[in-house]
């Protein structure tokens, strides 16, 4: 088969089965179109939130997320936040297994856990498996966690704010189960936030303590010494050995002490001020955010491929001939 015949033989199978084309084209498309009229709209909450510092409510937002913080220097959002990573904790299983286990009384007082894995079941595809409520609540946080992970999503964005994304396709349960997120991210910030305000406040009790004995200890070597080295010489004028070391190191402590105790009032003070409370500037409330496919889209797309896959298969014969027959010529050559 030379070229000329291949492409006659194409251009005829195609002049011929046009209609065919055309017409499976079009059963694609409306099969297309009508898939998509099935396919659930999916619903997104957004919310946006940032610590407020009820010490200093006449300051700006930025001061009062420095004072929040706990710095007055560096932080003045989330994102400086250096001990504490909000997209961390924001993502973590920990957070997401502890919103899974939560009721939520307007929805049968049913777990967010249960309710997600209701909707999976309901939503799911025809060749996967359905998914039974286990009885055990290690397992139902477990599951109730993995199916939030694909539908909550967190970040800072250029204001370093926290914000927070929760979709799915049942439009009454992204309200309760969004607020839940954000409850449960405040609740763990502020437990972080103190605790760590406490060990801080601790380590620098324990360092200033510990001073405090090293310069004791000091002062009783040099009494020790007074006591034992002092002696009358022929003048009767009495002297001592010098203690020159022992005073520069007993002054080497003491500015340690002296600094210490002012880390550790700066840590007290920090643990007095820290009253974190995550405000909502955007509130995870209707209107919500919505997406669905284009039906006629769906139907353009699904209208073009099958245009070209029926194509393609009706010319895989005739190319194939025409294959094989030029590589047995060029091999006779």
């Amino acid at each position: 088969m030379n070229y000329n015949s291949f492409i006659s033989t194409v251009y005829t199978r195609l002049s011929r089965l046009k209609y065919f084309i055309l017409i499976m084209g079009i059963l694609v498309a409306t099969v297309c179109f009508i898939y998509c009229k099935f396919i659930p709209k999916v619903y997104t909450s957004k919310a946006t939130v940032f610590p407020l510092n009820a010490t200093n409510d006449n300051a700006n937002a930025a001061s009062a997320l420095s004072s929040m913080l706990g710095l007055t220097e560096t932080p003045k959002s989330f994102i400086q936040e250096a001990s504490i990573n909000i997209v961390d904790l924001a993502l973590s299983r920990n957070t997401r297994e502890a919103v899974a286990l939560e009721r939520i009384p307007q929805m049968e007082n049913k777990t967010i856990a249960e309710l997600m894995i209701d909707e999976y079941n309901k939503r799911k595809a025809i060749y996967k498996p359905s998914i039974s409520v286990p009885s055990k609540n290690e397992t139902l946080a477990a599951i109730g966690g993995d199916l939030l992970k694909d539908n909550f999503f967190a970040k800072i964005n250029k204001n370093g704010i926290l914000e927070i994304n929760f979709s799915t396709t049942n439009e009454s349960m992204v309200g309760p189960i969004s607020y839940m997120f954000v409850e449960k991210i405040s609740a763990f910030y502020k437990e972080l936030k103190m605790r760590k305000a406490k060990l801080d406040y601790d380590f620098m009790s324990l360092k200033v303590d510990s001073l405090e004995s090293v310069l004791k200890s000091f002062d009783n070597t040099a009494i020790g010494m007074s006591n034992t080295t002092m002696f009358v010489a022929p003048d009767k004028l009495q002297y001592q050995l010098p203690k020159e070391n022992l005073g520069n190191e007993k002054s080497r402590v003491m500015r340690q002490r002296d600094l210490s105790t002012d880390n550790r009032e700066e840590a007290l003070w920090r643990l007095q001020k820290v009253t974190p409370i995550i405000a909502m500037l955007d509130k995870p409330d209707p209107p919500y955010e919505t997406y669905k496919p284009s039906s006629l889209m769906y139907a353009v797309i699904g209208f073009m491929l099958s245009i070209i896959l029926i194509t393609l298969a009706l010319v895989a014969l005739p190319t194939y001939h025409y294959l094989k027959s030029e590589i047995k010529r060029v091999v006779l050559q």
